[in-house]
């Protein structure tokens, strides 16, 4: 049986790590400390697999100032680092990947610039290229979840999957970061509609959220993306990837 993948995120601005809420981040990230590269090493030290970046400078003012940050979390993690947050262009794609990181997703640049969107997708491949499916009240939102694009979450994820994309990264913004329970409903229609691997983001406030979306696992939903449930303490980080990695879930 295969088995649900949890991977935390972290979430940067101003080279630091925020909280984030209906996907707009929050500068006061509380008691759990602001050091992306040091969440970095505990999330590995509690046995995760894969880390989720997203990078809120690139994203909303084309800035690459976490860019040596970013590469020192690569370098001082042994896992993957996955990458979300603005890329304009196959130069920033170029520049994200010789830093170190394992994946990118991408998003608005489908809608922004097509024919660039291609380019990345063709010389780094499917594998490596994944797609943002930001979702707010049934339609997709870019540039920051500010921006309707007039598709269905359906509609776009079938464009993307003729384009050679294999995995989505889809987020109820609703959801984000709320601890109301994921979305599953809209995670398994994307899933089972395009026959592309799906990451869920969103809503996971508990163990009970992530059984549930182990029922999905055989639909294509076979990981989860967390934030804010772990560093609130909605459950143990060693309790939680232990449960993950047997026979629980």
């Amino acid at each position: 049986m295969k088995r649900l993948l949890v991977i935390p995120s972290i979430d940067i601005q101003n080279g630091k790590t925020v909280r984030v809420v209906r996907g707009l981040p929050e500068s006061d990230f509380g008691p759990y400390g602001n050091d992306p590269v040091e969440i970095a090493m505990l999330w590995r030290s509690e046995n995760a697999k894969i880390i989720h970046v997203v990078d809120f400078d690139l994203s909303q003012k084309n800035s690459r100032q976490n860019f040596p940050l970013i590469e020192e979390m690569c370098d001082s993690v042994i896992i993957p680092v996955e990458y979300g947050g603005g890329v304009r262009s196959f130069e920033d794609a170029d520049t994200l990947f010789s830093l170190g990181i394992y994946r990118l997703v991408i998003g608005s640049l489908f809608f922004d610039n097509k024919d660039e969107y291609k380019k990345i997708l063709e010389h780094f491949g499917g594998f490596r290229v994944s797609a943002a499916i930001d979702v707010y009240d049934g339609d997709v939102v870019i540039h920051a979840r500010k921006e309707k694009t007039g598709y269905t979450p359906i509609e776009y994820a079938k464009e993307l999957a003729e384009l050679g994309v294999e995995r989505f990264i889809v987020t109820d913004i609703n959801r984000n970061g709320m601890l109301e329970g994921p979305n599953l409903e809209l995670s398994r229609q994307i899933a089972e509609e395009t026959g592309v691997k799906v990451t869920h983001s969103g809503g996971v406030a508990s163990s009970e959220d992530l059984l549930k979306l182990q029922d999905l696992v055989s639909a294509g939903v076979d990981s989860v993306i967390i934030g804010r449930a772990l560093y609130e303490n909605q459950f143990i980080c060693q309790k939680l990837w232990r449960l993950a990695e047997s026979k629980f879930l």
